[in-house]
């Protein structure tokens, strides 16, 4: 049962009846069984003061592109109902006409634009209305006896509308079906959702919560969960494995959906997925269609289910079955496009946004984390709306070329125009080395801040997961994962890609920064020393390399990585024998990558820094005694010895190596491979030649 959870105590906070709109809103919308993610709407009608003083009725509605579970007051949109009210007497209003003439009825230009919606809430005669796209609504909305079923739970006090598209004439049906009714309390919509009201706002709240409940309550009453979906048909894989077999296809997966443009995967393994992927209907009903409008935008008509049988021996199967099964749905939706398209539209990327895997689970696709787990979040809710459909009856939902014309519809394209512009590093999955290091986390943080995602791999992990935090905390929930990982143990470079496999679906960039430093003269160099130098900085980076390469050629979409060597890469440095030579490898062995990778579209090139003190790890060690050691000066006294031997008179600090590697992973150095780049400020013993 769907929970009350309107609070008093939180209610009489709110200073005036917009901001108790917001607060009735916001408990709709974090309940998703009760409202899609950016779906539904909300209104009130009150009276306020306009610019000029004057009392005016108005009415507040949700502002078009916002989710109740987030937005504020700013993204509401109020209107004047003494301009809106004499459309309810037109015959007929095209969407373009009724969205400029509530362009003119806000009292504040700078609202956003009204809901699809408002001609509904504002034609209906109640102070506080609410249109949500509850799970047990749905499912009786759905079914193809569904309004038999609505009148078995609601006896005369509901309307039923058949299913028309949003606006004018959908806005004008609800209106007179209810003043034709008056014991009427809700409004069903067919194959879409609940309409409700009340005289105050906890009222409204009130009847959605009790109207969704008296549906919950008919369904759970007929439902039988052993032949739900059909019955369980196959066993889910453990969580273990099917967390390996995930690591092991997200690759292959994002490479076959990223053809037009770059995509991020998420994986979802929960209880209610698992039931609807292993039951024997789960084929058949995931193809009928969407099972609410407000999904197609994000999922598509139907998701790709993938016939396999579950076995953790056969992953090889699996593959093969996701490349003809991606293959095969890219080319049915070109086609669904052609079927249906009208002048001017452009198509969306054709790949699934859902794909569902018997004993596996939901691998969803987006342009980003946040946008695929929305995908996934509402197949969560078609499922729900199914397993209440096919209890009642049978599961119905929009003719194909109605579903198109929903994708398509350009108030909904109106709302992914709101999203923020797509820059450099958006859809790009960067792999940082010594993540939680100065450099490393400058430069997560320069990536995230033009798109990119980023997994920060170090052995410090308290370190890793702070800065994750920060970066989560300013740019959004999931932008950076922390991993702990030893460069030098191959177990823990397998585990930590395996893990951005199944966090993000692979990797596009890598920042081969993990690093240690050790100074002693030649004659006193031990042989421990050596081989720490040579075991982090050659073989760390090979392991790190090699992983990488082989999760891109598997993704098959090209990428890019960027060594950070070390002016000593180039140069000799007095007293550091074991330190400079590592960093020689580490430059050849970047080469040697970049000559192999070039057929793959794998870009790798090098940059050369020198003395970045500030936030090093390093720097902070026994290394900056050593160095001091061997010039001769007070550890104290090397930031300015390092400035005062550039020929630019500068110190070199993480921002500076972050603005480098920025370029050489972005599509300014798309044709530049093999390279390197120094970053010293000028040290011309250390100039390249």
């Amino acid at each position: 049962m769907v929970q009350k959870n309107w609070d008093q105590l939180e209610a009489v906070k709110c200073s005036n009846g917009l901001e108790e709109l917001v607060y009735r809103s916001n408990i709709i919308g974090e309940d998703r069984q009760v409202c899609n993610w950016g779906g539904g709407n909300t209104s009130m009608k009150t009276i306020v003061n306009d610019f000029r003083g004057r009392e005016v009725e108005v009415m507040w509605v949700k502002g078009s592109g916002s989710d109740l579970a987030t937005m504020k007051a700013r993204n509401f949109t109020g209107l004047r109902l003494e301009d809106i009210r004499p459309l309810y007497e037109r015959s007929d209003m095209t969407d373009d006409e009724m969205v400029q003439y509530l362009n003119h009825c806000m009292i504040d230009a700078q609202h956003p634009r009204a809901s699809i919606e408002t001609l509904l809430h504002a034609f209906l005669p109640f102070n506080h209305v609410d249109h949500t796209h509850p799970d047990a609504i749905i499912s009786i909305c759905c079914a193809d006896n569904g309004q038999i079923i609505a009148r078995e739970i609601y006896g005369d006090r509901f309307v039923w509308v058949p299913y028309i598209r949003p606006g004018f004439t959908l806005s004008q049906m609800i209106a007179r079906g209810v003043l034709a009714n008056p014991n009427a309390e809700l409004v069903l919509m067919e194959k879409h959702g609940l309409v409700t009201w009340g005289d105050t706002s906890e009222a409204c709240y009130a009847k959605t919560i009790e109207v969704i409940n008296e549906a919950e309550q008919y369904i759970e009453n007929q439902l039988n969960e052993e032949k739900l979906f059909g019955g369980l048909v196959s066993k889910a894989q453990s969580s273990v494995d099917r967390r390996s077999i995930v690591a092991q296809i997200a690759p292959l997966i994002r490479g076959l959906v990223s053809h037009e443009k770059k995509m991020i995967l998420t994986f979802d393994d929960k209880e209610d997925i698992l039931q609807f992927v292993n039951s024997r209907d789960s084929s058949k009903l995931s193809q009928v269609g969407a099972a609410c409008p407000d999904h197609l935008v994000h999922t598509k008509v139907v998701p790709l289910f993938i016939d396999w049988t579950p076995n953790a021996d056969d992953v090889d199967g699996l593959k093969n079955k996701l490349i003809q099964g991606i293959t095969a749905y890219t080319e049915q939706y070109k086609s669904y496009f052609e079927r249906n398209k009208h002048e001017g539209d452009v198509m969306f990327e054709p790949a699934p946004r859902v794909i569902l895997i018997p004993g596996i689970g939901m691998i969803n696709t987006g342009k980003s984390w946040s946008n695929s787990k929305v995908s996934g979040a509402l197949y969560h809710r078609a499922i729900a709306v199914m397993r209440g459909a096919t209890t009642l009856g049978d599961f119905v939902s929009l003719s194909e070329n109605e579903s198109y014309n929903v994708e398509y519809w350009p108030l909904e394209l109106y709302k992914l125009s709101l999203a923020p512009v797509e820059t450099e590093f958006s859809r790009k999955i960067a792999f940082i080395t010594g993540g939680a290091g100065g450099i490393g986390s400058e430069t997560a943080r320069r990536l995230v801040s033009e798109g990119a995602h980023v997994v920060l791999a170090d052995l410090n992990l308290e370190g890793a997961q702070k800065v994750a935090a920060e970066i989560n905390a300013q740019y959004g929930e999931n932008r950076a994962i922390a991993v702990q990982m030893d460069v030098t143990k191959e177990e823990d470079v397998v585990n930590a890609y395996a893990e951005a496999a199944v966090e993000y679906g692979g990797i596009d960039i890598i920042i081969n920064n993990a690093g240690l430093a050790t100074s002693s003269p030649f004659a006193e160099t031990s042989l421990h020393e050596w081989n720490l130098n040579i075991s982090v900085l050659g073989t760390g980076y090979f392991l790190v390399a090699r992983e990488a390469f082989k999760l891109m050629k598997e993704q098959a979409i090209g990428g890019n990585m960027v060594f950070i060597g070390s002016k000593n890469s180039v140069y000799a440095g007095k007293n550091a024998a074991a330190y400079s030579s590592a960093k020689a490898l580490e430059a050849h062995l970047a080469r040697c990558i970049a000559a192999e990778g070039g057929e793959f579209g794998i870009r790798v090139n090098t940059i050369l820094p020198d003395a970045i003190l500030q936030g090093s790890a390093i720097w902070n060690s026994n290394w900056r005694n050593e160095r001091a050691a061997a010039y001769g000066i007070e550890p104290n006294e090397l930031e300015e010895y390092y400035r005062k031997r550039t020929t630019l008179l500068v110190n070199i600090y993480p921002k500076d190596i972050a603005e480098g590697i920025a370029f050489f992973a972005s599509s300014k150095s798309e044709k530049t491979t093999g390279c390197m780049m120094t970053i010293d400020g000028g040290v011309p013993a250390a100039f390249t030649r």
